[in-house]
């Protein structure tokens, strides 16, 4: 399968590159995208040996050109366009992070060409557009979040479903009190008990923002009303998550926190192959497994998201580039976590919703919100 992978030194990135290193007969990789980390790309081009490579800044695509003068070296958003418009491919994963995604996953899906989604902003910012868009176009929108990802493989007719279970491990916060948070350092937030991210998206679980992402993703993925989307503190994270039908059957896909076999079945989908985490999974090691309902007084981000998926229009998008500048604002000791949240709820509760948007709309609002959110720390 010809393949190429948008967001390649990123953690998704990596371990994509991992499996695909574990299947060399099943790919060929036509491009790597990587940002500006010129190391990890070195070696990634050595491995993969892509007819493509593109990164951020122009200063490094002339770096990496004279280097292998045998690659064709694209740069910026116009790059990543390139090669997510590229033919060539039959499938592309997309795992850049915030809304670098959204531009190329449309790209991908004006070329007819399925999509591996790791971007939640993607569908976030402008499910309504991208979904209408692949099933103009016939793609297959794939999803690679391992929650997700189970859903679509639990899920059969979805005129059966009585709800979807999204499960969430309830961060390094679960059993801490709202002082605990209050006061939480970034070291202590990007402790994650269960999965190794990267630090937006660690934070985001720590708020449970992240579940509140995958809640509105999981709408506009599976075509299912938010009232039929439940959220469920699950602290092992071997449920990934489930489909409870009419009849009461509850279909769940299991296995050990590990990314590698979500992102090998969106990118063999729908064959299934050896991979590198084979076997992995014992019930007995497993042991117990515990459920718990979500506290929205401790994570009110979550809440947040239920509200903006419902209203719908150009809120999501807004609720998401407010918090996403609040968790940077985090990461560099400007604010505290629970801020992110009252920053958050204060862009929110401050705009102007429009119903139906454009996609240039939602990119125009995109762009205030995150201005404003900046604008919250000249007002401290």
């Amino acid at each position: 399968m010809k393949i190429s992978i948008l967001g390649s030194t990123g953690s998704i990135g990596r371990q994509a590159v991992e499996v695909i290193q574990k299947m060399p007969d099943y790919f060929d990789i036509v491009s790597i995208c990587g940002g500006d980390n010129i190391d990890e790309l070195r070696k990634q081009i050595k491995i993969l040996n892509p007819e493509n490579v593109c990164v951020k800044s122009q200063q490094n695509a002339l770096l990496l050109k004279k280097e292998f003068p045998k690659l064709n070296v694209l740069y910026g958003d116009e790059g990543l366009i390139e090669v997510a418009s590229d033919k060539t491919n039959e499938r592309i994963l997309v795992s850049v992070s915030g809304k670098t995604g959204l531009k190329p996953t449309l790209a991908a899906i004006e070329n007819k060409i399925d999509v591996a989604l790791a971007n939640k902003e993607t569908l976030v910012m402008a499910g309504d557009i991208v979904m209408a868009k692949a099933k103009e176009n016939g793609v297959k929108i794939l999803p690679v979040d391992s929650e997700h990802g189970a859903i679509h493989q639990c899920l059969s007719n979805r005129e059966e479903v009585e709800k979807l279970i999204i499960t969430a491990s309830g961060g390094p916060f679960r059993n801490k009190t709202i002082d605990d948070i209050k006061n939480a350092t970034v070291e202590e937030t990007l402790h994650h008990p269960r999965w190794n991210m990267g630090k937006k998206i660690t934070i985001d679980s720590a708020t449970l923002m992240n579940k509140g992402l995958e809640v509105i993703e999981a709408h506009h993925l599976f075509n299912m009303p938010y009232e039929k989307i439940q959220v469920v503190v699950h602290p092992q994270s071997i449920v990934h998550s489930a489909v409870e039908y009419v009849d009461g059957s509850v279909i769940a896909q299991l296995g050990f926190p590990s990314m590698h076999i979500p992102i090998q079945y969106t990118l063999t989908y729908p064959h299934r192959y050896e991979g590198i985490e084979t076997r992995n999974f014992d019930f007995i090691k497993a042991g117990r497994l515990d459920f718990e309902a979500p506290d929205l007084e401790k994570f009110p981000c979550l809440k947040l998201a239920f509200e903006a998926g419902k209203q719908g229009g150009t809120l999501p998008a807004v609720m998401n580039a407010a918090n996403e500048e609040a968790v940077f604002m985090f990461l560099n000791g400007k604010i505290s976590l629970w801020e992110i949240y009252e920053i958050t709820k204060k862009i929110m509760s401050e705009h102007n919703n429009i119903l139906n948007p454009s996609l240039e709309q939602i990119l125009e609002q995109d762009k205030i919100a995150r201005e404003k959110t900046k604008n919250q720390l000249l007002n401290k």
